[in-house]
């Protein structure tokens, strides 16, 4: 699908870096035109050497000297207006009753108020149910939970041996799933349990002596009951990779790897994807079997999210926040830092201001994590301030506004960011603050 566009013109196409001062490579250099969304042509800015320099200033900041921040153009966080276009509305091929799914199963999905397929759902459930091996690209908030979950549990309705594997990036995303799956599976003696770092291991060794139809976890704690011969592969038939190019981005692949090693070959595997990159094409042609591949990308960012830059001077830069958070629009509100201990003494500092926040970031404990995320879903706190940990996996209705407090390492990093808002029929807003020069 195509979207209209409007070039920016030239002279917004400046470079700057956090600290203010001139970079040594810009994301300018060598940049297509921008096309008035804030992004080129191409994949997320139109050229792969934009991701590049995201990637090689970050390795360069492990290398020695501290945290660099990332250079970039200020005018690929802007698109004051959004141009409203005309999609091709989607028509699905099927409905849910033609999926050969339980009716309380169907029940249970238009209960939740989804009355047809998404996209993803719509075309994949039908190559799981054949039992093909899948690659679905699908944009976050796109229904790809329910679109492996469903025919999943179809099947192992039919078969009470069969055993799901499903491997996520983040903590929340697993009892996010896990959460997903209880509510399809309802009254048919199916179990589940999520095995997740961060928290006790003994409980989930315990939970994996009992019978478990689906088990979900990251991959760090997966392998490591594998090693433990806690986890027994040869029984898993099914493994799924949920969010498989955060998982590699987040330096999973060799766990990944591992644990694919271990289940037996003569299962059937999905991955499922925002983006491909070259790691991921590597791991579909390793250990999958003649995968079918769906795509219902249509853009990197919505036109639900309208998105500006907010300048700033090193000073100034908390006083700005509050001024921007002292707005009766900023309802409900995700700002993002780049450090773990920046992002718990922000919280604090909004805290101190007046402003109910939480934070999630690594530092804190799962237990702590989730009574974060739950004050801030609850509306207890009307603000959550978050590392890249919860850029993926933590879906929370009505996000008013995401702020970019600290710049995002990658255009992916971006991506996921302000995912966070303009889900579904919502509007939302994305701002990112800009070092005045």
């Amino acid at each position: 699908m195509t979207t209209q566009t409007s070039r920016l013109p030239q002279s917004r196409r400046r470079s700057y870096s956090s600290s203010g001062t001139k970079p040594e490579q810009s994301f300018s250099r060598n940049r297509r035109p921008n096309n008035g969304t804030g992004f080129g042509s191409g994949r997320f800015g139109g050229h792969k050497r934009s991701h590049n320099n995201f990637r090689n200033n970050r390795n360069r900041a492990r290398s020695g000297g501290g945290r660099k921040q990332p250079t970039f153009d200020p005018s690929q966080f802007i698109n004051k207006n959004p141009i409203e276009t005309k999609e091709e509305v989607y028509v699905p091929k099927h409905r849910f009753t033609d999926f050969g799914l339980h009716p309380r199963i169907v029940e249970a999905v238009t209960g939740q108020g989804i009355s047809s397929p998404s996209p993803i759902q719509d075309q994949v459930i039908p190559l799981i149910n054949d039992g093909k091996d899948v690659v679905g690209l699908a944009e976050t908030g796109s229904g790809k939970t329910a679109a492996f979950l469903l025919p999943l549990i179809k099947k192992t309705l039919t078969n009470k041996n069969q055993v799901t594997l499903i491997l996520t990036p983040t903590r929340e995303l697993a009892l996010q799933a896990e959460a997903e799956f209880r509510k399809f599976s309802v009254g048919f003696k199916l179990y589940a349990t999520s095995c997740v770092g961060g928290t006790s291991i003994r409980p989930q060794i315990r939970a994996l002596k009992r019978i478990n139809h689906f088990i979900i976890g990251t991959p760090g704690r997966i392998l490591d009951l594998i090693n433990r011969g806690d986890l027994r592969t040869e029984r898993i038939n099914n493994v799924v990779l949920d969010e498989a190019d955060r998982m590699l981005d987040m330096g999973f692949i060799h766990d990944m790897r591992k644990i694919l090693e271990n289940v037996t070959k003569n299962r059937q595997t999905l991955f499922f994807s925002a983006t491909m990159t070259a790691e991921a094409e590597r791991m579909v042609n390793d250990f999958m079997r003649s995968p079918v591949t769906v795509s219902v990308k249509k853009k990197d960012v919505t036109d639900s999210i309208t998105q500006d830059v907010v300048p700033y001077e090193h000073v100034h830069k908390f006083d700005t926040l509050l001024a921007l958070l002292s707005k009766e629009e900023m309802r409900r509100v995700i700002i993002f830092g780049s450090m773990k201990h920046s992002v718990e003494k922000l919280s604090n500092e909004l805290c101190r201001s007046g402003i109910k926040a939480e934070s999630i970031h690594g530092n804190k404990s799962h237990g702590q994590r989730q009574r974060s995320l739950n004050a801030f879903k609850s509306g207890n706190a009307r603000v959550l301030v978050a590392t890249d940990v919860a850029a993926r996996g933590i879906h929370v209705d009505n996000v008013s506004h995401v702020i970019n407090y600290d710049l995002p390492n990658t255009f992916e990093d971006y991506v996921h960011r302000i995912g966070r808002t303009g889900r579904g029929v919502h509007k939302g807003q994305a701002l990112t603050f800009v070092p005045k020069r």
